[in-house]
């Protein structure tokens, strides 16, 4: 366990993937709980292949990658601008929005920040709004909207959810985004409030609403605004699961940036974005077939057990866990990529989230809504460095830029995990929730089956084994059932002791026995 531990820590300074470390460290911590690394390692693969919501991360990564390297941001922009420019901070109040729906699409807020940066950043100050006040927004927008439909790091979340819990408890990315809904609005409204403030306090210019302007931009924009409209109807008329979405939504944001707006050439751009989106795509799947063989370790050497049973003798409040966890995360968040957190962090807190009562849906949110804040708090959070890059800032500029939205998003992260209907009231009002299982009695529950499986068929026969394994209860006629269940004998009941050796499989009674006999029939 010590060399897979320093294993891990050598590879993290030589700056490896984290998906070679765990590798790393897993199979050299195998031998410790009795597996051997080259043969059980990947031998719950097929686990991971049989997961249902695989499909759409490669088809919503690429649909957002063609959005990004075409005119879309673009137009995005000068639409919410025509409509809203005449608002206090109302070009403010359009990035974030512009940032949170391109973040959804492509999952990476690395990628927001470049693609949205250049257009925003300089009309943000060009409208005079103040240069730190700038290039905070820019930087915290660029992770606001990872709760949103179709943001890939939910269906991650999902999906090592799933494999943490060995598919007991699976959760539904559909319920996970519904969850999500009320929550990622309420961050997004808090930073649209302080952009409204900011708009009146430094009494920004505002532009005069024209509808000739809004018109033409909306017809411009029309492909991009009607397909949330159009993921949203599919959603809601039930003929679709989110697989077909995909599918669609990958065809039409194709047909859309290549064949009408022309704006993707087949020949040179088409292949470049494949090639970038795909890269993403691919790292994503290693990273969960590591997670196979990484939880076959956690479960056999009971690693979220043995934290558990540390934990509960310094914590047996609800409340507290969740500040320890909020703290936790935010930690996570500004030290490992979105992605990675997952993978790393999930397969050990989902244990602990169920003991104290955590529905999976809150916690999905608790956890993305953390890593959202981590991406922008220093002194390592990924924003600030991608920040300070792509505007030539100097990363102790960026640092002070963002400490105001630290505190305005640290309000939304202080109500998120203490409010936990503002995540599950949604999915249980249109649709079921996942509920939490208790892993120790799950996995009790478990070890009492096996015991009576080793019973084998010599202590228990056909029909016994059914009813065990949840057939119908046993009639009254049943007695010999009642032995099974530590009832009393039934023998109590007969007269003689030999009627019931009879009952149990002996021979059938002599002709002097007929009246005994004749009395049971």
């Amino acid at each position: 366990m010590i060399a897979a531990i320093l294993a891990l820590v050598v590879c993290a300074l030589l700056g490896a993937p984290l998906f070679s470390a765990l590798f790393l460290g897993a199979s050299l911590a195998y031998p410790t709980a009795g597996l051997n690394p080259a043969t059980d390692f990947f031998q719950d693969v097929t686990t991971l292949m049989d997961q249902p919501y695989l499909l759409p991360i490669p088809l919503f990564t690429f649909a957002g990658y063609l959005m990004a390297r075409s005119q879309t941001p673009m137009r995005l922009v000068n639409a919410a601008e025509g409509l809203f420019g005449w608002i206090p901070g109302g070009i403010a109040i359009v990035s974030v929005a512009t940032c949170a729906f391109f973040t959804t699409f492509t999952g990476a807020s690395g990628v927001t920040i470049i693609a949205l940066g250049g257009i925003l950043y300089p009309v943000l100050l060009k409208r005079q709004y103040p240069e730190q006040f700038s290039l905070g927004l820019m930087t915290s927008s660029g992770s606001i909207g990872l709760l949103f439909f179709p943001a890939l790091p939910v269906f991650l979340f999902a999906t090592v959810y799933s494999l943490s819990t060995d598919g007991k408890s699976a959760l539904d990315p559909g319920e996970l985004f519904l969850g999500g809904l009320f929550p990622g609005l309420l961050m997004v409204g808090l930073l649209c409030l302080y952009s409204f403030f900011i708009g009146i306090k430094f009494d920004i210019p505002r532009i005069p609403f024209e509808w000739s302007k809004a018109r033409k931009a909306l017809k411009e924009a029309w492909g991009e605004l009607t397909l949330p409209v159009l993921i949203l109807v599919a959603l809601q008329s039930g003929t679709v699961g989110i697989n077909e979405l995909a599918s669609i939504t990958a065809a039409y944001v194709f047909i859309l940036e290549v064949f009408i707006h022309r704006e993707i050439d087949l020949k040179v751009k088409l292949p470049a974005i494949v090639r970038e989106s795909m890269v993403l795509v691919g790292a994503i799947v290693v990273i969960l077939t590591v997670v196979v063989g990484f939880n076959n370790y956690l479960k056999d050497a009971e690693v979220p057990q043995a934290i558990l049973a540390y934990m509960k003798t310094y914590i047996d409040s609800k409340i507290v866990f969740l500040l320890v966890i909020n703290i936790f995360l935010l930690i996570v968040g500004c030290l490992m990529d979105i992605f990675s957190a997952i993978v790393a962090i999930v397969p050990l807190i989902v244990p602990l989230a169920l003991e104290f009562g955590i529905e999976p849906v809150h916690l999905g949110v608790i956890f993305l809504a953390n890593l959202e804040i981590g991406y922008l708090t220093p002194p390592v959070g990924m924003n600030l460095f991608i920040a300070s890059f792509q505007f030539d800032k100097p990363i102790l500029s960026v640092y002070r830029s963002v400490i105001a939205y630290i505190g305005i998003l640290a309000v939304a992260l202080m109500i998120i995990p203490y409010v936990p209907a503002l995540s599950t009231w949604l999915p249980r009002t249109l649709g079921s929730t996942t509920e939490a299982v208790n892993v120790e009695d799950d996995q009790a529950a478990e070890d009492a089956l096996k015991a009576l499986e080793e019973m084998g068929d010599d202590d228990l026969d056909e029909d016994e084994w059914g009813e065990l394994e949840g057939g119908e209860n046993p009639t009254a006629e049943d007695d010999e059932w009642g032995d099974l269940e530590g009832g009393d004998d039934p023998a109590d009941d007969l007269e003689e002791d030999d009627e019931w050796g009879d009952l149990e499989g002996g021979d059938e009674p002599s002709e002097e026995d007929d009246s005994g006999w004749d009395d049971l029939d």
